[in-house]
């Protein structure tokens, strides 16, 4: 099989970018308007989150499958879902693409362009969050898939991903590359590098979870054995 087309690359470089755009803009624009009430400032970077992915997935889903995310893009080749010649492209720019959107919020909130994050966020608690989280996100993506409800996905994805924000303790990062993206912004979405690791490994588990649980399901059962003959 050949390797992704640029289309599919640039659209999963620029909708990673935006929406780690979304993310760390709609924090950084929340803390200066919330008055320093961390609850509604979270709630609105919850809400604007979730509004960018619907639009996001809805764009760049017909091109490049909108998965902004390394975790979703494993999953899917370990399903067989994606071919493995994917896989390292769809890394890359997903990577690539989230610093940048991280760096274009900078710019357009006239902050330094560099920065690392000093925002600590390193408990078991956080990492094992993580895992749930990115569990019961792809979860929801092999269901639809396997029911063929796929033009329900961006509303499905958005929601589990607003849901997250507020009942794991770590706010649903559930995505490797912004995770390293938000390792880069001395805002209210930041993690610093030194945890960044952690919050991986969970997202990790929780994919390799979600993997084993889709596979569980679509198995074929196995017939019972037929009775011995009288």
């Amino acid at each position: 099989m050949s390797s992704p087309s640029l289309q599919a690359l640039a659209a999963e470089a620029l909708g990673t970018a935006l929406l780690l755009a979304a993310v760390v803009g709609s924090g950084i624009m929340a803390v200066q308007l919330s008055g320093g009430n961390d609850g509604i400032a979270l709630l609105a970077n919850t809400i604007a989150t979730g509004a960018a992915l619907v639009v996001l997935i809805e764009v760049f889903g017909p091109i490049s499958g909108a998965h902004f995310n390394p975790a979703v893009t494993l999953a899917l080749a370990l399903r067989r879902r994606l071919p493995w010649q994917t896989v390292a492209p769809y890394w890359a720019v997903q990577c690539l693409g989230g610093v940048l959107g991280v760096w274009l919020t900078h710019v357009m909130f006239d902050l330094p362009l560099w920065q690392v994050s000093t925002k600590i966020r390193s408990s078991p608690g956080q990492w094992i969050s993580e895992a749930v989280a990115t569990f019961t996100l792809l979860t929801v993506i092999f269901a639809a898939l396997r029911t063929k409800t796929e033009t329900r996905l961006p509303y499905s994805v958005a929601l589990t991903v607003v849901a997250a924000y507020w009942f794991t303790a770590s706010t649903s990062f559930a995505n490797p590359a912004v995770t390293l993206a938000r390792a880069l912004t001395e805002s209210f979405a930041g993690i610093r590098p030194l945890d960044a690791p952690g919050f991986i490994l969970g997202q990790a588990v929780g994919m390799g979870l979600a993997v084993l649980f889709d596979k569980s399901l679509t198995q074929p059962a196995t017939p019972e054995p037929a009775p011995l003959p009288e």
